[in-house]
């Protein structure tokens, strides 16, 4: 019995108990769907399998009182299929125990299930778009970059996994002053001049300059403006390529590269996407003229100040690109909007959120501004190229693409974190990445030594899996489900690692008390090809949970 045909069961009773009482003349007015009839697990293995709460919740509903309404329940429970106890606990908590067999079923219909395991509808119909990375074309990508990578990705995933439609974003700010400062900077190391004042420093500006002249080997004989605007878009093709690529060694891929500049141009009419949508701003009536300039009104929707869409000499603002881009995802389909921003981006937050308002949509329902904290890396040198920076590039050479990925995805993003390279090189269970592949790999060990002794899944009979260890870890791997749901529900791939950590210490201690291997003579038997199930279950519920964060799976370590 899954956590899924427990939470029916409970509703049909909560129902047929509420229909029951509007029979007798009493007054009823439940509102309630399957999805909010929640289980929990104890805290105490001792107390059952699952606890709910339900009764507590909706006794008013029904004009009774919590406890009276939870004894009814579990009464109905008991008559259930798979459900050995149901007990009433406090002023109305319902704890349950379900039979071996009803348990240690789901072993069978995880492996059955495979990689869907784990998946569900909760995020179904929703079309959000994800943005995140979008660092600046003008250098390599550095450690703040890496951690929204992992983590942008995860949640990315996460929301897939929970039914979502989602669309991974990267949004190139390719346009503005920064692109001519890079472009004057890879001009100056190409002429062998220093780097402009406030340029971009690095050995990759000089790296990027030989690329360019190799590229146009008569640079320096153009007219200056030529010159700098062959040595600014060759390097920005070039930078863009290399920012690519490290993204994807990283595992992380998008499926929409937007160019700022896209915004800017204009079509045949001379009319700009930036120019339409302060246009369709206006027709919103958030728009108005002062001091020769354009504004947004954004203080209509808890903005600090009104903003400046237009300057008086006819230039735009960085927010008149921010909003023709917000157009742009509407107009593209996407209903939510969810942008992973940097620790310096506090300011973003109430912008983009008026700007949904000013767009005609609901601030708090259409769009979302996730702020990461710094990341840190205990004792590591700076990047020889960029000189001042830590690349995600040189992380990656030294700690590896998956304790990478884990350790960024662990933590929440609203948290400082440090990471420790010494600590993700260990091969020891303090080495949290390690511990959980550790576990699936020694779940592939069981599976090939099990095929070697003649154990095979040719029977399941899972009223054999009765040891308190099996109990268990059959009880962890119910919760799978559940902990998708809610990182995707929170957007908080964070739960997932924690979860598949939990998991990976009760399958060591499982296979510390329960063999699945036969002892010398001993022949095989129906507990030894049951308990390969569960081993094998197991194994697929941690490689779904490693996959979700964007982490391989070994099988052998």
């Amino acid at each position: 019995m899954t956590p899924a045909d427990l939470s029916r069961a409970l509703f049909d009773l909560v129902t047929a108990s509420a229909e029951r009482r509007r029979a007798s003349g009493a007054s009823v007015s439940l509102e309630l769907t399957v999805d909010q009839v929640a289980l929990e697990r104890p805290k105490l293995r001792e107390h059952g399998d699952w606890a709910s709460s339900i009764a507590l919740r909706i006794a008013k509903q029904l004009g009774t009182n919590p406890r009276e309404l939870a004894t009814e329940l579990a009464e109905g429970l008991a008559d259930v299929d798979g459900v050995q106890s149901a007990e009433v606990a406090g002023p109305g908590f319902i704890n349950i125990r379900l039979d071996a067999a009803a348990a240690g079923a789901l072993a069978k219909s995880i492996v059955d299930a495979g990689d869907a395991y784990g998946r569900g509808e909760t995020q179904a119909g929703r079309r959000i778009n994800l943005e995140f990375v979008s660092a600046n074309p003008t250098g390599p990508l550095h450690i703040g970059h890496t951690r929204w990578a992992a983590l942008g990705d995860a949640i990315g995933r996460v929301l897939r996994a929970a039914g979502a439609e989602v669309a991974h974003e990267y949004y190139i700010n390719d346009a503005g002053s920064q692109m001519d400062t890079f472009g004057e900077s890879v001009l100056a190391a190409a002429k062998g001049e220093p780097t402009p004042e406030n340029g971009y420093p690095g050995q990759y500006i000089a790296d990027l300059a030989a690329m360019v002249l190799e590229r146009e080997p008569h640079l320096l004989e153009l007219d200056d403006d030529v010159a700098l605007h062959t040595a600014r878009e060759i390097a920005y093709e070039l930078q863009l390529g290399e920012i690519q690529q490290s993204l994807a060694r990283f595992n992380v891929h998008f499926d929409v590269w937007t160019s700022e500049r896209r915004l800017h141009a204009k079509d045949d009419e001379g009319v700009s996407a930036i120019d339409a949508a302060v246009e369709r701003l206006r027709a919103q009536g958030h728009v108005y003229d002062k001091d020769d300039a354009v504004w947004v009104q954004t203080t209509d929707f808890g903005d600090d100040k009104d903003r400046v869409i237009r300057r008086g000499n006819g230039v735009y603002t960085y927010f008149a690109a921010d909003a023709a881009y917000y157009l742009d995802k509407g107009d593209r389909g996407f209903e939510h909007k969810i942008y992973l921003l940097g620790a310096d981006h506090h300011g973003y937050v109430h912008r983009l959120k008026a700007l949904a308002g000013a767009a005609g949509d609901d601030p708090e329902r259409d769009i979302e501004v996730l702020i990461g904290q710094l990341v840190s890396v205990n004792g590591a040198k700076l990047s020889k190229r960029a000189g001042n920076i830590i690349e995600l590039d040189d992380l990656q050479a030294d700690l590896g693409t998956d304790a990478l990925r884990y350790t960024l995805a662990r933590y929440p993003a609203d948290s400082p974190l440090a990471i420790d390279p010494e600590l993700l090189k260990r091969r020891t269970n303090d080495n949290p990445v390690f511990y959980v592949q550790y576990a699936h790999a020694r779940t592939a060990a069981v599976a090939r030594n099990a095929l070697a002794a003649g154990v095979d899944r040719s029977t399941f009979a899972p009223e054999l899996l009765q040891h308190e260890t099996e109990s268990a870890l059959l009880g962890a791997l119910q919760e799978f489900p559940r902990i998708v749901a809610q990182a995707a529900e929170l957007r908080e791939p964070h739960r997932v690692a924690r979860y598949i950590e939990e998991l990976a210490g009760l399958y060591h201690r499982w296979y510390d008390n329960c063999r699945v291997l036969p002892l010398g003579d001993e022949p095989v038997g129906d507990l030894q090809r049951t308990r390969l199930w569960l081993n094998d279950a197991t194994g697929q519920v941690i490689r779904n949970g490693l996959d979700l964060l964007g982490v391989s799976a070994p099988e052998r370590m």
